[in-house]
């Protein structure tokens, strides 16, 4: 049977016309991936900008000033020079957990960051589901500190990475029962859901009102989940050898603090979408209840002025975290241990008690 020319040149171009089309789904589908990715490193950077001029005004000194327009390019000039530093090995370790430990503290950071909602509509996964999922990959960045700790090879790195893990398990569960208590008063474990829940009454409709008490454990307990001061013990160690990084040197040494700023990034975003509104700009009604729409569109102006919004909350949080760092005295290991399990496991299981007790009764 003869195959005219025509249709053999027909089919070709077809199949060239689909391929390109399953290129094209593959690139729209990383596209947002990437974009997400590219925002945080901007964040982290201005992060570590914000806190290096606020300690400085704190501290009554210059601060950095000298690498590009007021010092906004020496947290790059820092990640470039460890970048380009060797790194070390230790002899006797074990190089695979040696280095897959950093890797992972920083994976499991940025997984998280796909659930988080940073506008209406403008979230990369919205799950049924989302806020558990934050705890359950967050969860495993005290895996890579452990992991690190053990491939080191170092007595006093595994000391330092039971301690690190130690910490942050005495504060996740506190932090979960926060987190369940805010699903419980929205109906939802959806980060979007959570975030409309609170829209429907502006400014007063804020569970920062309606779970006070959660909140101050929440913030508690993400600071140090953070290792933030008063809660900084790992960093701490740094008085004698450094912890689980001592042998690390370069661009692994970097991960650690890239992840520990990475965290404090979406705990602040946590914050803002759990307890302030998340995008919403919580106007009163009386000066235009169209406001409360604005930021519902889905045009561009819409989702940008929801990303302000989200931006502005978040950071306003990283304010006084970063004013905490440089203001309270750090406190002991066997202090943090009994604030975490003595006090705060308590008070947010009573806080979900009442909660759950509450949502019974208005059935």
């Amino acid at each position: 049977m003869m195959i005219d020319i025509t249709e053999v040149q027909d089919i070709n171009s077809f199949s060239r016309l689909e391929s390109l089309k399953e290129v094209y789904g593959i690139i729209w589908v990383l596209v947002p991936s990437f974009t997400l990715v590219l925002g945080i490193t901007i964040g982290v950077l201005v992060i570590v900008w914000l806190e290096r001029e606020i300690s400085a005004g704190i501290q009554q000194r210059i601060g950095p000033e000298y690498a590009g327009p007021l010092g906004v390019l020496q947290a790059l000039a820092d990640g470039t020079k460890l970048l380009f530093k060797e790194n070390l090995l230790p002899s006797r370790g074990d190089t695979r957990l040696f280095s897959i430990g950093p890797s992972i503290s920083v994976i499991s950071i940025l997984v998280s960051y796909s659930v988080i909602p940073f506008g209406y509509n403008f979230v990369l996964a919205d799950l049924n589901i989302g806020v558990f999922l934050w705890i359950a990959i967050s969860s495993i960045a005290p895996i890579g500190l452990l992991m690190s700790g053990y491939g080191s090879n170092n007595k006093y790195s595994f000391l330092g990475g039971l301690r690190a893990t130690a910490q942050s398990i005495s504060y996740e569960i506190p932090l979960t029962l926060c987190v369940l208590s805010i699903s419980l008063l929205s109906n939802s474990s959806s980060t979007v859901d959570i975030v409309d829940a609170q829209s429907k009454y502006g400014f007063g409709g804020w569970n920062l009102w309606r779970q006070p008490i959660g909140f101050i454990v929440f913030l508690i307990s993400s600071l140090a989940e953070c290792e933030r001061l008063p809660f900084d013990l790992p960093e701490a160690e740094e008085e004698l050898v450094a912890g689980y990084q001592t042998e690390y040197s370069g661009i692994k040494f970097g991960l650690f603090y890239v992840a520990s700023y990475l965290n404090l990034f979406a705990s602040s975003l946590f914050v803002t979408v759990l307890y302030l509104g998340g995008w919403n700009i919580s106007i009163p009604y009386i000066f235009g209840s169209e406001l409360f729409e604005i930021n519902k569109t889905c045009g561009i102006f819409g989702t940008t002025i929801a990303i302000f919004i989200t931006l502005a909350k978040t950071y306003l949080f990283l304010f006084i975290s970063i004013t905490t760092r440089w203001t309270l005295p750090r406190l002991r290991m066997d202090q943090l241990l009994n604030l975490g399990w003595k006090f705060l496991l308590p008070i947010s299981l009573g806080n979900l008690l009442l909660t759950t007790s509450s949502q019974l009764l208005s059935l």
